[in-house]
């Protein structure tokens, strides 16, 4: 296995933002771009590529194909399509379904031997679909989940306290999309727990909920904030940090749920997950979670029909 190499499935507006954002950020020796149409992945790499004259370090971005995900470090499943203004995630389900089973029939001729990220929406529905689809552990597909929903809290806990970002500790959880539920019982802000600050609970979620929505509708697509979350998060892979990131994993009675994939912090190595951490939830943020958790699941079993149904 190729020690750096990351593989980007669908070289669209997203996928081509992750590429630039891990060659920016100095993520991986070697970054491959492959998508349906060949000419378009080929393009983006070359942009990509033109902007490493004036970096530090080195970095070859390529255009490929399916086979380099044999080989790779890391492989992150970026096709799909964008919502549009007044869509929610799980609107692009049977979209995104359709395009998965078009995917897995590329890559069944090639064992995947490193981790599975996707970031195709709806991230939760995806990513079991996906694991159930590629015959692969828990531990080694996963979708980005909350890992952006947690970026939108910390910002707004950052913007509502003054407190630096980087002294805030609060995980977003659940669904990534507006079931999404915080850790508020469990978050510290500047080294103190959040109820010390008296903010409002509720105006914060509908704030991160909304935070998405905001963006498409102002300029058409969400882009830069998953390109750097996705980053950190192949960063953590490829350097085997052992940091905690909440990504969407199959839930196997952590924190009370079985056979839903949805967003909880885990340890992330070169490896994948190596842990679930479960966090001491507030009753009513079990709640939250636990009716998060139904909506993914009725969703799951809504990807279930549509395969069947393109089946026959």
């Amino acid at each position: 296995m190729a020690t750096e190499k990351i593989v980007i499935l669908g070289a669209g507006h997203v996928g081509s933002h992750c590429a630039h954002a891990l060659a920016s950020c100095g993520i991986g020796r070697e970054i491959v771009l492959v998508d349906v149409v060949p000419d378009k992945a080929a393009a983006q790499a070359l942009d990509i590529a033109d902007t490493l004259s004036f970096a530090d370090h080195a970095a070859d971005v390529r255009s490929g194909d399916y086979a380099d995900c044999a080989d790779a470090a890391l492989v992150v499943v970026a096709i799909g399509e964008p919502r549009k203004p007044g869509q929610t995630r799980l609107d692009l389900l049977d979209r995104s379904v359709e395009l998965l089973d078009v995917l897995v029939e590329q890559l069944r001729p090639y064992p995947i031997a490193c981790p599975v990220v996707t970031i195709t929406n709806p991230a939760d529905i995806v990513a079991d679909y996906l694991r159930r689809a590629l015959g692969l552990d828990r531990t080694r597909c996963f979708s980005t989940g909350t890992l952006l929903d947690t970026a939108r809290l910390v910002r707004i806990l950052s913007e509502l306290t003054g407190v630096d970002r980087r002294s805030i500790q609060a995980f977003a959880i659940g669904e990534h999309g507006d079931s999404a539920a915080a850790a508020f019982s469990a978050s510290v802000i500047g080294g103190l727990p959040f109820d010390s600050y008296g903010l409002d609970r509720e105006d914060i979620l509908r704030r991160v909920h909304g935070s998405g929505m905001d963006i498409v509708c102002g300029k058409g697509s969400t882009e830069f904030g998953i390109g750097r979350a996705l980053c950190a998060l192949a960063q953590c892979i490829l350097r085997d940090e052992k940091r905690v990131l909440p990504v969407s994993v199959l839930l196997c009675g952590e924190y009370g749920q079985q056979g839903v994939h949805c967003g909880v912090p885990c340890r992330i190595g070169r490896n994948g997950i190596e842990a679930v951490i479960e966090l001491p939830l507030a009753p009513g943020e079990q709640e939250q979670l636990n009716r998060s958790c139904e909506i993914i699941r009725t969703h799951i079993a809504r990807a279930a029909q549509v395969h069947a149904g393109n089946r026959r």
